[in-house]
This record gives structure tokens, C-alpha cells and sequence, in this order.
């Protein structure tokens, strides 16, 4: 089932990445301890009485001039438009109702989608309420006082955001048509290669970066299977600012991969895997979806015989925190292997939904551990007692141990490397959970 996604929209300093942060429950936007996923992180899963949902913060940059504020106002506020289910639109009692919150609120109004309409840094309810009701003028909807920074009113804030989530989630997810996202950078060949596989010119395709606006889902059949496939190609954007432009093919990556079965990351093979190559890998790692490296523009590589290896090496090395990926050599331009991304889109929905019985499980565990001794501390050593398998996409396994403490990350790298020996599990993430259980 997907999560609603709630985007946090408003002017530069008014406390949005403060209120992402409050949300969070930590300092995510400096912390980060996913490899392949940026410090200055945009995403984030809240969970509010029971209910999870993706909240994005679409940022915000000091450009220099007026002029330019308004057209990233207005690039930010549309892009939130286009992915979220729900939008906070976060304004500053301080500085009190200004002509860019105007402008941000006319366009909100007219797209219909939900919006929350939040004031920030109400430090006192008591003394700033009548500032407060200055926003009413907005016109789009009844103002809800908060303090990110001090974290005054937020539940209020989420119960009002909360309501606003689509009931037919669960209805969506009842199509059991495969979803195959396709991400990667701008001008990598996204829409290029969904017109190839069609065998139309559906998506525009231009040399420009970004030419494609929307996300758009495109039904693809293939030897009588049906997929949807969910394009993700970039924003158009007149001023070329490279961080923005990245910011925004992130943003469009998480809300696609959120709501697909695989994913299919393209590279440009020309210009070899990069680090946003990899934080867009990393949204795709961290979510436990499967996982299909198509490396595009493989015709415009003079070639020998250990260019596929070099090549690979390279992904290899900088995407080393998902060294189970597929990885497969294309052309989007000639229709070179492009028909056997089929094929391991096919093996990767598989392994994503294997499950292994729990006394094969125990036996590999029984074996490993006679191999390889668990790690001991202070004299105290690990003991492991059983394992199973609690979920699937990803498959999701749980260890029941004497101390949690002592079971190391790489004691847990080399079980998962014995699991992956006896069942493949090519292109998922498999993801491990250490309980204790005292052995009486």
C-alpha cells in the first residue's frame, strides 16, 4: 500500500525545514545514516496515530532577486502540487501576511488539492492570536497556529492534515499489476526508453533536461502480462540552478518509488554512474523495493572486451550499499536489450515476494553459525536462538538473540550473504530485525 504524501510548501525562512525537522523527531536534514542518501535530506515517513505518510520539505533558496523568488515560489509550490495528497502551506506570524503568501495561495487554491494552511512561530498563543487571524485573508481555509521550533501545535496541525488522506488507498493497491518506476537524473532517457517499450512516441522526449512535466503512468503489456510503468522524468526550469533541479528529480523519485513494486534506475552510460545517481539508488535501497540498474546510451560507448567489466566495476563501487542490484546494459535509441528488461523486472518481483520456510531458514543459521563464530564482548558471547520470516517486499527476516548489543552489523552481513547463497534473492534488499529473548 502506498503512503500518502504531505509536501510542506512556503517562502524561504519561515521555518520549513524546522517543521520537517520537529516531525521527523530528529535533526534528519544533517543526520543521515543511509548510504547512498544526501545529508541535506527532503523526506522523511511520520507517523501520526497510526497512520504513516512521506512528508517532503520542497525547501526553499535565497535567489537574488525578487523576480526569481516568485518563479521558484512558484516551481516549488507546483511541484508539490503534482505529488503530494495533502500540502502544508507554512507562513510567518512574524513578518505577517506578505504578497508572495498571496501569490502561493491563489495557485494552491486553484489546483484543488487539500490544504492545511499553518502559521509558524506562534511562540504564545495568547499573545500573538490576533496576528494569527490575519491569514484568514488568504482565503483558503482557517489558519493553525504552531511553533516548529518549540513544537507548540502540531498534533493539532496533523490531526487537520490527517483528515485530509485519501480513503481509497487501499482500493489503489488492489490492482495487482506490477509498478515499475523509472528514475534517474534529468536527460538520462527515461521517457525514451517507456517509448521504446511501447513502441510509440507517447512521453515527449526532447533533448532539453527535464522536459517532462508530470509523473505520468504508462500500461505496458508484454507477453500477456500488464504492467505500469511510472515515468518520472524532471521539471522544465528556465534558470538552470543545479541543486533546485536536483532537489526536484529527488522529490519526484521518492513519490514514485513509494508507490512502485521495482524500480529501474538509468544511467547514462556516457557519462558514467554519479553521487545523484546514487542518493536516487539510495531512496529506492532504503524503501526495500526491487531493484533494476538499466545503464542507457550503451551505443554511444566505443567498446572492447572489458568495457561491460570496467563498467560495472564502477556501478559496483559507487552504489556499493546495494551490490544485489541487476544491472543491464541498454539503448533506449536502438532497442538494444531493452525487451530483457522484462525478464528481470519479472525475477526481481519474484524475489521481492519470496518467503523461506522457517526451518530451512533455521538450518542455513545453524550452519553459518558452525562456520563462522558469533562475536563475543567482555566474555559475553552472541547467541542465536531462531530465525524467521515475517514479511515480504522486501523479504523480512527476524532473529531472536541473548543480547542485542552484540549482534554486530557485519555478523549480520554475513548471515544475510549465507541466506542470499542458497536463494538468490537477485535484486532486493533483504532487511533483518534482532529481537532479544532471554534463554531461561
Amino acid at each position: 500500500m502506498s503512503k500518502p504524501v504531505v509536501a510542506i510548501v512556503g517562502r524561504p525562512n519561515v521555518g520549513k525545514s524546522t517543521l520537517f525537522n520537529a516531525l521527523a523527531g530528529e535533526r534528519i536534514s544533517i543526520v543521515q545514516d543511509t548510504p547512498g542518501v544526501t545529508r541535506d535530506r527532503i523526506y522523511t515517513d511520520v507517523e501520526w496515530l497510526n497512520m504513516v505518510f512521506t512528508l517532503i520539505d520542497t525547501g526553499g533558496i535565497e535567489p537574488d532577486s525578487s523576480d526569481i523568488i516568485l518563479a521558484q515560489m512558484r516551481e516549488q509550490a507546483q511541484i508539490a502540487i503534482d505529488t503530494a495528497d495533502v500540502i502544508i502551506f507554512i507562513t510567518d506570524v512574524r513578518q505577517g501576511l506578505v504578497d508572495s503568501d498571496s501569490k502561493v495561495a491563489d495557485m494552491l487554491r486553484r489546483s484543488r488539492k487539500p490544504v492545511v494552511l499553518v502559521v509558524n512561530k506562534v511562540d504564545s498563543f495568547d499573545k500573538l492570536m490576533p496576528d494569527v487571524y490575519e491569514f484568514y485573508n488568504l482565503g483558503i481555509g482557517d489558519p493553525v497556529p504552531i511553533s516548529a521550533a518549540s513544537k507548540l501545535g502540531i498534533g493539532d496541525m496533523l490531526d487537520e492534515v490527517a483528515k485530509h488522506f485519501p480513503e481509497d488507498v487501499e482500493e489503489e493497491r488492489e490492482d495487482d499489476r506490477p509498478r515499475v518506476a523509472i528514475v534517474g537524473k534529468p536527460n538520462v532517457g527515461k521517457s525514451s526508453l517507456i517509448n521504446r517499450l511501447l513502441g510509440e512516441e507517447r512521453v515527449i522526449v526532447s533533448d532539453i533536461a527535464g522536459t517532462t512535466r508530470d509523473a505520468i503512468d504508462t500500461e505496458i503489456i508484454w507477453n500477456g502480462r500488464e504492467y505500469i510503468f511510472i515515468d518520472t522524468a524532471g521539471l522544465r526550469r528556465k534558470n538552470k540552478i543545479k541543486e533546485e533541479l536536483e532537489r526536484f528529480s529527488i522529490i519526484r523519485a521518492v513519490t514514485a518509488v513509494e508507490r512502485a513494486d521495482v524500480v529501474v534506475i538509468v544511467i547514462d552510460a556516457v557519462e558514467g554512474v554519479t553521487e545523484q545517481d546514487a542518493k536516487i539508488a539510495g531512496i529506492a535501497h532504503e524503501r526495500g523495493k526491487g531493484i533494476v540498474i538499466a545503464v542507457n546510451k550503451w551505443d554511444a560507448i566505443e567498446k572492447n572486451d572489458k568495457t561491460i567489466y570496467r563498467h560495472t566495476e564502477r556501478i559496483r563501487e559507487i552504489l556499493s550499499f546495494m551490490p544485489y542490484a541487476e544491472i543491464l546494459f541498454i539503448s533506449a535509441k536502438t532497442g538494444q536489450r531493452t525487451q530483457k528488461l522484462f525478464d528481470m523486472i519479472d525475477v526481481v518481483l519474484e524475489n521481492n515476494s519470496m518467503r523461506v520456510a522457517t526451518g530451512v531458514l533455521n538450518e542455513i543459521m545453524s550452519e553459518a553459525v558452525a562456520m563462522q563464530q558469533p562475536p563475543s564482548d567482555k566474555g559475553k558471547r552472541l547467541k542465536l536462538y531462531y530465525i524467521t520470516q515475517a514479511a515480504v517486499k522486501p523479504p523480512t527476516f527476524v532473529i531472536f538473540v541473548n543480547d542485542k548489543e552484540l549482534m554486530h552489523f557485519s555478523y549480520t552481513r554475513y548471515l544475510e550473504n549465507r541466506i542470499r547463497e542458497a536463494f538468490g534473492f537477485r535484486g532486493t534488499s533483504l532487511k533483518f530485525i534482532i529481537r532479544e529473548r532471554k534463554n531461561k
